[in-house]
């Protein structure tokens, strides 16, 4: 599951807010549910932050916070299933060419 909403700078730390680090942030939660070993759920995470951020999201004029859920089942899911549907996301949410 993908959600994104433009970002709120005001809901940041101060010492966050002046940070430009892109046009978007990037959070991805997998939960316990997914996979009931730690490091299973870590690789995911970190298969699905690699993907995202060598992926070009165009900019939209300001900037996105992007949260990615992943839901039970996706643990036992070909890794390249996985991110074929994160593409197929970000295409249907308009962030993607």
């Amino acid at each position: 599951m993908l959600r994104w909403i433009e970002a709120r700078p005001e809901l940041q730390p101060p010492s966050q807010r002046t940070h430009s680090g892109g046009p978007w942030r990037l959070g991805v939660v997998v939960s316990g549910k997914v996979h009931k070993r730690a490091v299973q759920r870590n690789r995911l995470r970190r298969l699905l932050h690699r993907h995202l951020l060598t992926h070009e999201i165009p900019p939209r004029g300001e900037p996105l916070w992007l949260l990615l859920s992943l839901k039970p089942g996706a643990a036992e899911r070909d890794p390249a299933d996985l991110l074929g549907e994160c593409d197929q996301l970000l295409q249907r949410a308009g962030l993607s060419p």
